[in-house]
């Protein structure tokens, strides 16, 4: 198998077609009215409507049920490595903590850990969540979750 340079890189057989050139006459397929129909908006220079326009009928967006639910309180809440933990240099954690490390955000309020990464020093949760794996290791390396 030979090595492919890149100044010898081209599209692959048949995946790449001309360019259709509307209004250059009969011969083309697209000539006289340019693949426009005849006559209303969509046939003129400018004719535009916006996306999801119907033509005044109800469009689709607004005649489906609307479901699903998207929280205001979302900024509230974040989610913390074990890793983050592992790189903090205090030994007693709580959310001002992360707040003034930069791990959270200014607004945050809860927090709760996740086991991603690995914590080999003894660390004490205040105030803030941690998942059963995370849990474990941290009681594995001898910290505390308040």
């Amino acid at each position: 198998m030979s090595i492919t340079q890149l100044n010898t890189l081209k599209p692959a057989e048949g995946s790449t077609h001309y360019k259709r050139r509307v209004g250059r006459g009969i011969g083309s397929g697209l000539g006289k009215t340019a693949g426009r129909g005849h006559k209303g908006q969509s046939s003129r220079a400018g004719g535009f409507h916006k996306v999801g326009f119907e033509g005044g009928q109800m469009p689709l967006q607004r005649r489906l049920p609307k479901r699903g639910f998207v929280t205001l309180d979302d900024h509230l809440y974040a989610q913390v490595r074990l890793s983050d933990l592992q790189a903090l240099p205090v030994d007693e954690i709580d959310v001002q903590v992360l707040k003034q490390a930069g791990v959270v955000g200014t607004q945050v309020r809860y927090a709760k850990v996740f086991k991603s990464g690995e914590l080999t020093r003894k660390i004490t949760l205040k105030g803030i969540g941690a998942t059963a794996g995370a849990r474990a290791s941290i009681e594995a390396a001898g910290g505390t979750v308040a």
